[in-house]
């Protein structure tokens, strides 16, 4: 279906009150509970009202919903994970998951991988310019914000700042620009991220292009059947109220878009370029350089949303590959590469967890981009595009036999070599 774009607010006050930009979601949300349209919503929740610990929930009380209200940037629940280890994929429930764009990503590449129900989900993306590991927040609101990381209440990133709102009403605002040169600010992944707005999920949410409205809304983008029938449940059950977006509205939101796509585009230049750069045998110095600090502790591959394998190659007694025992620190990082750099969707959960603090989220994302352009794929848009490395393109069919080629090639090429030295006498 044709895109479908709407400015919606909730009907319930509480809601209003609660979250930041009109509470559309969370009515949205709680309609389709109440009415049977689904049977679980899966998001995060602050856990004991800490900002920096929210942690993965699934929801089937539907005025437990308003606890969930609001946006938490300072902390890292893996969603996908969630979903496919603890709720076995959705196998067993129609669930509406909420989710950053790159949590999106995920669950439409473990969709693909028949790893989550696809015909049990419908995906609620929101707006996202940036997370804050929790840790980088606590030190960045006591060195530089000058305040008690406990009495923050609410951040915002917006427009290259990074907003804090207190306790006490107060609110600061400072350069996220000059926060990130210090190593604040947002985690490195997400400073990277060419996704803002998740158009390819069921409904798209965020703030953009509502900020000069005179009451409080989301702006909403319809995607698909799913995700129309949800909305338009919501609208009859009188649960939301909506306008149409005007012209600047539409234009601010593309506007806000396409400075964020530049912002993060600038910071792959600055975060690739160098070792690009590099002469061949500097690369692979530094990457070995990186990959001995590995310890092999697994948190990375426990943490990727994408890895699934029930038998991992990364295990000891896998002899047929690695004699029985973990391959050594160089190769463990790499096999984990050649695995999932096709599908890695940058969400940057396996440089978190990883007690070395290894560059892997800038690895993954510099080979990812390289395998896009050669593959035309982008990982976790298009729910019906396979994975490059399990699918052929037209072009590629028509190719006879393709290592009998080759073969032929340099088959050719050693005779023509033998016959240059036998002329030339050597």
């Amino acid at each position: 279906m044709n895109p479908e774009m709407f400015i919606a607010r909730s009907s319930d006050s509480d809601i209003l009150e609660k979250a930041d930009s009109g509470g559309a979601v969370t009515s949205i949300l709680k309609c389709a509970l109440e009415t049977g349209e689904i049977n679980g919503v899966v998001t995060v929740k602050s856990n004991s009202g800490d900002r920096f610990s929210g942690v993965s929930v699934l929801i089937t009380n539907p005025e437990d919903l308003t606890d969930t209200a609001g946006s938490l940037h300072c902390s890292l629940p893996n969603i996908p994970r969630f979903v496919k280890e603890y709720l076995e994929g959705a196998a067993n429930m129609k669930l509406a998951i909420v989710g950053k764009p790159c949590d999106i990503r995920a669950i439409i590449e473990l969709q693909k991988r028949k790893q989550i129900d696809i015909d049990n989900v419908i995906l609620i993306g929101l707006n996202c310019t940036g997370t804050i590991t929790p840790a980088t927040a606590r030190k960045m609101y006591i060195e530089e914000f000058k305040v008690d990381p406990s009495a923050v209440i609410k951040e915002d990133i917006d427009d290259g700042m990074l907003t804090i709102t207190l306790e006490d009403g107060n609110v600061k605002s400072m350069d996220l620009a000059k926060l990130e040169k210090k190593g604040l600010g947002r985690r490195e992944n997400c400073r990277r991220c060419e996704f803002n707005i998740p158009t390819f999920a069921d409904l798209a949410f965020g703030k953009w292009g509502t900020e000069e409205l005179e009451e409080a809304g989301t702006f909403v983008e319809v995607s698909s059947n799913k995700g129309q029938s949800l909305f338009r449940k919501a609208i009859d059950n009188g649960y939301i109220k909506i306008d149409t977006p005007n012209k600047t509205s539409i234009e601010l939101r593309a506007r806000k878009d396409k400075t964020e796509l530049e912002r993060a585009r600038m910071w792959r230049e600055h975060d690739f370029k160098p070792l690009l750069e590099l002469s061949f045998p500097n690369r692979f110095k530094y990457w070995t350089s990186e990959f001995k600090k590995c310890i092999k502790c697994f948190g990375c591959r426990d943490a990727c949303p994408i890895c699934y394998c029930e038998t991992c190659l990364l295990e000891a007694n896998r002899e047929f590959l690695v004699g029985g025992e973990i391959p050594p620190n160089g190769i463990f990082p790499l096999t984990r590469l050649a695995h999932v750099a096709d599908s890695c969707i940058g969400c940057g959960q396996c440089q978190d967890a990883c007690p070395m603090e290894l560059p892997l989220s800038k690895l993954f994302t510099l080979l990812n981009s390289k395998l896009s352009e050669i593959f035309d794929y982008v990982p976790g848009i298009d729910v019906e595009q396979g994975p490059p490395t399990t699918i052929a393109r037209d072009e590629e069919l028509m190719i006879d036999d393709t290592f009998l080629k080759i073969s032929s090639i340099m088959k050719t090429s050693r005779v023509e070599k033998k016959e240059e030295l036998m002329t030339s006498g050597r």
